[in-house]
């Protein structure tokens, strides 16, 4: 009876650690000086980054994946009850244009919204969101490129279109558990026993998406998911970005672990991934149909709104399997 306590209790210690993890885990981080990060990979005035991957081939090669034809929104609906992240907003004001006078009696309506629209709901950030210092992705600085009405450089419409393998990892459930608990550090390790549980290996060029459970509290305890969120650490942001993906995506509201487990840094994550790798994130999105579904290769699309100058946008991206 003793041993067989002994053994229940080695486990149970066993899974609170891999669930919670440890502050002595935790991986520092401090920004390359310009003079090691620049010029990008893609080339000295480079704007496009990770999206240099979008090529007729890369297309090609993720409509070939679609089997079924059957489409899963990945994008949580915009309003005003959805999470958000300090004083972002989102309101919409209907209006009633017109109600034309011809015989057909053609009325109109219209809507106002006034809102951060490139940074709440289902987000993709761009290059410009993002610094180290005053230094930006391929070493752009803000104060020469920033105006009131937008930035001359980086902004979100240097997107288009994004088209290619979409691979989803979850995390969730190879750790067994629908939620990952708060603020739980995804390790290079739990992605490699996720893709290997799946049969699956990333791509250069892949939209790599987290699966954390994290979006089952939209709309249901928005105090909980904005406060911090399970996510990806240093470690695996740097093994993520040798990988060379498209953009990286999550369920929760930072892609990353939130707040960090190192107190001194702050979203480190966002700068290794937009600052000094040039590769897109992509927050808030939906995952549970795909995660239900057991759905972890699949064609990826999505499409920033062109917003001239701007550090990133609203989206709806779906999988098509």
């Amino acid at each position: 009876m003793r041993v067989t306590t002994r053994i229940i209790s080695r486990y149970a210690i066993s899974l609170i650690f891999v669930l919670t993890g440890t502050a002595a885990s935790a991986q520092t981080w401090q920004p390359p000086a310009d003079a090691q990060r620049c010029p990008s990979k893609w080339g000295p005035g480079d704007q496009r980054g990770s999206g240099n991957h979008m090529k007729p081939e890369t297309v090609l090669r993720a409509v070939k994946i679609i089997r079924t034809g059957e489409v899963i929104e990945l994008g949580h609906r915009l309003n005003s009850s959805m999470p958000f992240f300090g004083t972002r907003r989102f309101d919409v004001h209907t209006k009633r244009t017109f109600m034309n006078p011809q015989s057909n009696r053609r009325g109109s309506n219209e809507e106002l919204v006034v809102s951060e629209i490139g940074q709440v709901g289902t987000q993709f950030d761009g290059f410009a969101h993002q610094t180290i210092g005053n230094s930006m992705y391929n070493c752009f600085k803000v104060d020469e490129t920033s105006t009131r009405g937008g930035f001359e450089k980086l902004g979100i419409e240097n997107v288009g279109s994004l088209i290619t393998r979409g691979v989803l990892i979850d995390v969730a459930a190879m750790k067994g558990v629908e939620i990952l608990p708060d603020n739980y550090e995804i390790t290079p390790q739990d992605i490699e026993q996720a893709l290997e549980r799946q049969k699956l290996k990333l791509q250069s060029g892949d939209a790599v998406i987290i699966h954390t459970g994290w979006s089952k509290l939209w709309g249901k305890d928005n105090t909980r998911y904005a406060k911090g969120c399970p996510g990806i650490g240093v470690a695996a942001a740097e093994w993520l970005a040798k990988q060379d993906p498209m953009l990286v995506g999550a369920d929760n509201i930072s892609v990353e672990v939130s707040p960090n487990p190192d107190p001194k840094v702050s979203l480190p994550i966002h700068q290794i991934m937009l600052v000094v790798n040039g590769i897109h994130l992509l927050e808030n999105m939906k995952l549970d149909e795909l995660a239900a579904k057991r759905v972890y290769e699949f064609a990826f699309f999505v499409q920033p709104l062109k917003i001239q100058g701007g550090t990133g946008s609203t989206v709806a991206p779906i999988a098509v399997r």
